[in-house]
């Protein structure tokens, strides 16, 4: 477990302890987007201004079912993603990928009262899907499908019942929009930290993997120091090894043996 999804996973469970459905506390916090802009005559008529629950709808749920998927998804994609991407860059997606399911209910389903951390977990799946594609994640513990498969399941099935209207009482816009600005930022993180600038430069230089001969990359793959490295990004070398020995350099991305470079030092 890694810090910040640590603290999540707490607040999330006590505030879910906490604030129950059907008092006013809890509908103070909930998402209803014409409360947003101060035109709620139907949900709480006395205090029709909240624009504070573009937040705080994050940390409520419907029920014992709903918090427990959306923490057991952060609590298996959230910690690899928080190291890779540091506390600061993972509570921006977080909480950004939240503020994008709370604009996607207001412009898609703006009389639907929202509550949950699905759109902040799904940031977190969009995010662990584009940096580990090929991951396979087991469904019910038994049906390996891909990390990119997944999401883009997610991605047709709350698009389709969005429009469509079934799955009631489910916010798909809200996973819309989770999923979509989540994706979004991790792109302007990359575009920012100078990802192509690095690239450009990496294909300029030969000391990169891509510039030498498969059997030489491996090799020198093969003499980072597992011992001496984070836990979480052991596991990821030792799996990409494996793809490596099992279909060769061929099989892995650039981005993938980028990190292969990065933690042999090259």
């Amino acid at each position: 477990m890694t810090p910040w999804v640590t603290r999540l996973l707490v607040a999330n469970v006590v505030v879910f302890l906490v604030v129950q459905p059907g008092t006013l506390l809890y509908g103070l916090l909930t998402l209803f987007p014409p409360a947003v802009v101060g035109i709620d005559r139907v949900y709480i008529p006395a205090m029709p201004f909240r624009p504070w629950t573009v937040f705080t709808y994050m940390f409520l749920h419907a029920g014992f079912g709903h918090v427990f998927f959306n923490m057991i998804g952060m609590f298996f994609f959230g910690p690899r993603l928080e190291a890779r991407l540091g506390p600061k860059n993972f509570l921006g997606l977080y909480f950004l990928s939240g503020l994008g399911g709370a604009a996607f209910s207001f412009l898609f389903s703006f009389s639907a009262p929202v509550v949950g951390a699905s759109a902040a977990v799904y940031g977190i799946l969009i995010g662990f899907a584009m940096y580990w594609p090929r991951e396979n994640i087991y469904i019910w513990g038994i049906l390996p499908v891909q990390a990119r498969w997944l999401v883009m399941a997610l991605i047709f099935i709350s698009l389709y019942s969005g429009i469509s209207g079934s799955g009631g009482g489910t916010a798909h816009f809200a996973h819309l929009g989770g999923l979509a600005v989540g994706a979004g930022y991790l792109k302007w993180l990359d575009w920012h930290k100078g990802k192509g600038r690095r690239e450009f430069q990496q294909k300029v230089h030969d000391s990169s993997s891509l510039h030498r001969p498969d059997g030489e990359a491996r090799a020198r793959w093969a003499g980072i120091d597992l011992a001496s490295i984070h836990e979480l990004n052991r596991r990821e070398v030792e799996g990409l090894l494996a793809r490596v020995d099992g279909g060769g350099v061929s099989d892995l991305s650039i981005e993938e043996r980028q990190f292969l470079d990065r933690m042999s030092g090259g």
